[in-house]
């Protein structure tokens, strides 16, 4: 597009950005969100967002900045908040890791098992970072003093964060997956309301998106609603518009973008994948994730175990996750992503899925005024 098509929403001017379209703050250690994709993405009149929640805050500090030099365009960074800030006990990867030994022994052992079937040697994630208060805390503090445009809040009660963001100009982002998840984000203090419906990838609820989206509008009104989930190109923009959004937040739809650092073994299986290969289950972290249906997952639910609560399930994960990435034996590996998979078909730029994104949204909405006669 040289000349770039007018598409905007009040979302648009909400975020000082040209089309109403965002970034999903993916979470997979980094890798779904680089700064390459997050400025790509911004650049191309989005909204960028990194996702920092499995990250060191130092970390988080270095990729807004390195986000910041490829772009002058506002970006956010989304995080997972503790569900409360009790601080009586403080978990750390390796602390959780010998919890996990000695209370839930049988999980690692199968763990353990199943890199032995496939000959992998187990290597551990060395960074201690894990959902915490105190961690969260220091995450929060970098996105503060780095003044980004959005800070989202990805699980978890952000109302200890609202003031602090507001007090830096950030506009503050809640997503849900119910209207009454909805209404405590509105109470919280949020600026605008996700509602992600049940088709996304990744962590997501048990209400799909056209149900959900007009529930959560009319529970959070005046708030703004964005929507997300099963959006993977114009016609879905469109639909989540006439629901009462104003506006899309988009994760699926770019994991295989070439700016993306998501393994290329995981991009191809979203591409060659379908809907019904990826399914929510717990054996990621514990809570509901979407995720492709892998040899992996499907020797967890023969298992008979159940899953542990977050984060316990979700440091074995990223152990499991780690020692297949550095064997080589990515079709094992977690792969987050949603229903939309089905209508994915090829990687492309960023620049070139915004492109496509915004076009096919004003052909759908030309559309729709030769398929529907109003008028008395």
């Amino acid at each position: 597009m040289t000349n770039r098509p007018t598409f905007r929403t009040k979302l648009c001017d909400m975020l000082e950005i040209e089309y109403p379209i965002m970034l999903a703050g993916m979470d997979s250690m980094g890798k779904a969100t680089p700064p390459a994709l997050v400025a790509a993405v911004s650049n191309a009149g989005g909204m960028g967002v990194i996702g920092g929640a499995g990250l060191e805050p130092e970390t988080i500090r270095e990729k807004i900045r390195e986000t910041r030099a490829l772009t002058d365009k506002p970006i956010g960074v989304d995080l997972l908040l503790p569900v409360n800030l009790d601080t009586s006990a403080e978990p750390t990867r390796s602390s959780l890791r010998k919890q996990i030994e000695r209370d839930y022994p049988k999980h690692y052992a199968f763990m353990r098992g199943q890199l032995e079937k496939h000959g992998i040697s187990e290597i551990l994630v060395e960074s201690e970072t894990v959902v915490s208060v105190d961690q969260t805390r220091k995450q929060v503090e970098v996105v503060l003093e780095e003044d980004v445009q959005v800070f989202a809040a990805g699980l978890g009660d952000p109302s200890w964060v609202v003031p602090m963001a507001h007090e830096k100009g950030m506009t503050v982002i809640g997503l849900v997956g119910s209207p009454r998840n909805a209404e405590r984000q509105a109470a919280a203090g949020c600026d605008i309301v996700i509602a992600q419906g049940y088709e996304a990838g990744g962590h997501t609820g048990k209400i799909a998106n056209f149900p959900l989206i007009p529930q959560v509008v009319d529970a959070v009104a005046p708030i703004p609603v964005v929507a997300a989930g099963g959006i993977a190109d114009g016609r879905g923009i469109t639909a989540a518009l006439s629901l009462g959004a104003i506006g899309v937040w988009l994760g699926t739809a770019f994991i295989v973008a070439e700016e993306g650092e998501t393994h290329d073994e995981n991009k191809q299986q979203i591409i060659d994948g379908h809907s019904q290969q990826f399914d929510p289950q717990r054996w990621y972290s514990g809570k509901p994730s979407r995720l492709f249906g892998n040899d992996y997952i499907k020797a967890w639910e023969a298992s008979c175990l159940e899953p542990l609560p977050m984060p316990y399930q979700r440091v074995i994960t990223d152990d499991f996750n780690e020692s297949v990435a550095a064997a080589g034996k990515l079709e094992l590996h977690m792969n987050p992503a949603g229903q939309i998979a089905g209508m994915i078909t090829e990687r492309k730029p960023a620049k070139q899925i915004m492109e496509d994104l915004v076009t096919g949204a004003i052909a759908t909405l030309e559309e729709m005024r030769d398929k529907v006669t109003i008028g008395e």
